[in-house]
Order: structure tokens, then C-alpha cells, then sequence
């Protein structure tokens, strides 16, 4: 760092930073009021909060709330309950929900994999180096992508929730995630050590196996084993009585789910420079299952991207989507908008990041998953705010639905999964082209974690 006069703070500086500061009525309106109470309490614009309502004019039938509570498994609980809507259908019941606990226990399990595999093919890199410090930073995290998750559908199934119940740790899986996580870094050590001592590929993949028996029985004790087959029966909402039998969960999607995974794409919306619109993206070391599908976005501009949105919509469609979360949001209220705080009213100062900024500087990325069901379109059919099935609990916002505002959409919803016939023709060929690589660090390698 440069060592002369004008890069240190002066004492004249901090005068003049002092008498500027008590110069303002309003500065020490300012301190009285957020030394007492939340920056959030003080900075709530109520005229948004007045302003904002959960009627819209296209909106899906609403099922039960669900809850992740203490754990990051937001895109799991938004992609089954957007499988759910069709098992509620095929089924011809009330409610119903799907185990997230099942799907947890094969993502965590092939995450291991994926990370001693990673392990594996890197043996060569420097342990200090830029790629194996991030590999070991979060092997098993509770985050994930819409492609990850099907990826475990294709390969696992579905279970109804009845048949594998949260567990202590699927409901607060951090001592879980901690425990496992000191596993696989021992276990990274070791491969590493048997690689310099001379052990060759097939020596490395017989011990990798006897590792991953490990991390299944550790996931078992905390989670509970997966049901290989199950006796299912149940009573549709007429009270009708129904037996399937022994079935396995992969028997369970393919006849009560029938959702077609391979219909959806992944949209993307990042306006940086490095990240032509129009093209189809990759993240280098970005998965779950070794050999599933990888991650795939088609970067659009936003009127596009939206409008798909609204198309599935429109089409009784619930619509999987990632985005910053914690940006604008009234978390009580369920009111998402990027003027539900007047931080400049507070501060003095406004914040005037745009979106690709925002990215570029480290201020916004991906961080949760939820499901728009429904959109308000005003009378030029375009939409002025959505409705949104979030996974907390039933006590925030309308019984646990979010409203977001048509500005928030635009400025902090980053992906969607959406079927390809919503989408323009001329962007379905890209779909079929070889994805930009982009390094694991990139910000839209961001997974959806948020708790």
C-alpha cells in the first residue's frame, strides 16, 4: 500500500468528519433511532408496506406451507413442492408433501462422492492452491441448483414424506454437516498421501468405496436409512380408498409424480460483461452426482426471462426459481421489494449499484431457492408483483406466502427453471450447444442455501 501523506486518516479529517456528522439534525435523529432499534425498524418505508397486497390476477391453487428450519435445504423443498402440485393431482388428495429428509440423505451421499472424485482428479493440484482450497471449503453444504436436483430424482425417486420423516439433523444439520465435512477432508488427506506414496488410480477408487460405506452409515445415524422399496396406500379427497403396494420410489415418481424433468431449462439473467446474453453457461466442479447432468444455464436478457416466467403461469405451471434473498426483504411481512427500506433516508447517502455491479463487486448472488405461483398483470398484461411459496413456516408473511414486487424480480432473481415450449424459438438451439466453462468460484456458481 502507497505510504504518503494523503493515504492516512488525519486529524483534521476526523474534525471535519465530526463537526459534518453534528451538523445535522437529522444524523442525530439517525443515531437515537438505530442505537435503539433495528436499522430495519427505522429504515421500513410504510408507504410499501401500505402499498402492497397478496391478490393477483393469475394465481395457482396454494398448498401447505413447508419448513427447511435450521438447514440450507430451500432448493430441495422448492423442487419438490413444485413436483408435489402433480403427485396432488395423479393422487387425487388434499395435501400432500414429498420427504425432503429422503432426498437429503442422496444428496449428501453423492456429494461425498463427487467430492472424493474431485479429490482424486486434482491430486496433482498444489494443496495451497486457488481450486483445491475452494474444493475443501464446503464438500457437503445443504446449497444445490435446480440441475442437481434432478439429478437426484432421475436416479433415486420420491418418497412421500411419511415414509422418511425429518430427523433432529434434517432439521438442523450443521453438527451433521460439521462432523462429516472433518471426515472428507481426512479422508482428502489420505488419497493425496496414497497418490505421493505411489498408489495408482484403481488403488484410490477401492479405497474411495470403502470411504463412502463410512459416510453412508454416518448419514444413516443422523438421518435415518432410505427406503429402498415401501408399502404405499392412501385416500383421495373423496374419502376413495387406494393400494399400490410394495413400490419403490423410483416407481412412486415415474407413477404418481410424471413430471418431466428433461422438459425444463435453467434461465439465467446476469447482465456482466463477461457474460454474453444469449449463450449457455457452465461452472467447473459445480454438482452432485458423478456422471449426472451438469449445470446448465442459458443467459437471457430480462424480458425474456420474465416473460417465460409468466407463460408458466398463466399455464397453471408453479415455477422454481433462485435469487438473493436477503436483499429488500421485510422477512415478518413477506414483502420482498427494493424499496421496503429507505437506507437513504437513514444514512444520508443512497445506494445506487445496479444489478451486474451488485454481482461484480461481491453484493448479490444467488442465495435462495423458492416457487412463484402466481402474477399480478395490470391491463397492458404486464406484471406489477408475483407471488411467491417460500419454505419457512406458515407464521411469515400470508401463511407463509411472499409477495414480491415486479422491481425486486428485476433486480434480485437470478434463475428459474422453466419447460421449454414457454420459450422464444430461436434460444432452443443454444440449449444443444457446448456451455462457456466458467471457474467454481464464479458468482453464478452460487448454490441456494439459505435458511
Amino acid at each position: 500500500m502507497a505510504n504518503n501523506p494523503s493515504s492516512h486518516i488525519t486529524k483534521e479529517q476526523l474534525e471535519g468528519f465530526e463537526d459534518a456528522f453534528n451538523s445535522s439534525p437529522k444524523n442525530r435523529l439517525s443515531l437515537n433511532a438505530v442505537t435503539k432499534n433495528s436499522v430495519h425498524s427505522v429504515a421500513l418505508n410504510r408507504s410499501v408496506v401500505a402499498g402492497t397486497n397478496h391478490t393477483f390476477s393469475h394465481e395457482l391453487p396454494s398448498n401447505e406451507i413447508t419448513e427447511q428450519k435450521k438447514t440450507g435445504r430451500c432448493w430441495l423443498f422448492s423442487g419438490l413442492n413444485v413436483l408435489r402440485t402433480e403427485a396432488i393431482r395423479h393422487l387425487n388428495v388434499k395435501k400432500f408433501e414429498l420427504s425432503q429428509t429422503y432426498m437429503m440423505f442422496w444428496d449428501k451421499l453423492e456429494k461425498s462422492n463427487y467430492f472424493l472424485e474431485s479429490v482424486i482428479s486434482t491430486v496433482r493440484e498444489p494443496i495451497n492452491g486457488r481450486l483445491f482450497m475452494f474444493l475443501l471449503k464446503n464438500p457437503i453444504q445443504d446449497g444445490g441448483q435446480w440441475d442437481m436436483f434432478v439429478n437426484l430424482v432421475k436416479k433415486y425417486g420420491v418418497a412421500p414424506k411419511q415414509v422418511m420423516p425429518e430427523t433432529q439433523s434434517s432439521s438442523d444439520s450443521r453438527v451433521m454437516n460439521a462432523i462429516i465435512t472433518a471426515k472428507l477432508r481426512e479422508y482428502a488427506a489420505e488419497l493425496r498421501r496414497a497418490h505421493e506414496q505411489g498408489a495408482d488410480s484403481e488403488v484410490l477408487q477401492v479405497r474411495k468405496v470403502e470411504m463412502l460405506s463410512i459416510i453412508y452409515r454416518m448419514l444413516s445415524i443422523h438421518l435415518g436409512q432410505p427406503p429402498r422399496r415401501f408399502f404405499w396406500q392412501w385416500h383421495d379427497k373423496k374419502e376413495g380408498f387406494h393400494r399400490a403396494g410394495e413400490i419403490t420410489p423410483l416407481e412412486f415418481f415415474e407413477r404418481y409424480v410424471q413430471y418431466d424433468l428433461d422438459s425444463i431449462a435453467c434461465l439465467i439473467n446476469c447482465p456482466t460483461a463477461d457474460k454474453p446474453l444469449n449463450k449457455l453457461y457452465t461452472i467447473e466442479y459445480l454438482g452432485n452426482v458423478v456422471d449426472g447432468r451438469i449445470i446448465r444455464y442459458l443467459n437471457v436478457e430480462m424480458s425474456v426471462f420474465k416473460q417465460a416466467a409468466v407463460n408458466m403461469i398463466k399455464a397453471k405451471r408453479p415455477v422454481w426459481f433462485g435469487c438473493d434473498v436477503g436483499k429488500m426483504m421485510e422477512r415478518d411481512l413477506g414483502i420482498l421489494d427494493p424499496g421496503i427500506y429507505d437506507y437513504g433516508l437513514v444514512y444520508g447517502s443512497e445506494f445506487k449499484f445496479d444489478k451486474a455491479q451488485r454481482v461484480d463487486y461481491g453484493q448479490s448472488m444467488m442465495t435462495h431457492a423458492m416457487v412463484l405461483t402466481g402474477v399480478d398483470l395490470d391491463s397492458s398484461d404486464l406484471p406489477t408483483k408475483w407471488r411467491v411459496e417460500n419454505s419457512w413456516g406458515d407464521k411469515l408473511g400470508d401463511k407463509g406466502f411472499f409477495v414480491m414486487s415486479d422491481r425486486w424480480f428485476n433486480e434480485y432473481i437470478y434463475e428459474i427453471a422453466i419447460e421449454k415450449k414457454y420459450l422464444p424459438d430461436t434460444l432452443l438451439p443454444i440449449l444443444e450447444t457446448e456451455p462457456v466453462r466458467l471457474p467454481p468460484w464464479d458468482p453464478m456458481g452460487a448454490l441456494a442455501i439459505a435458511p
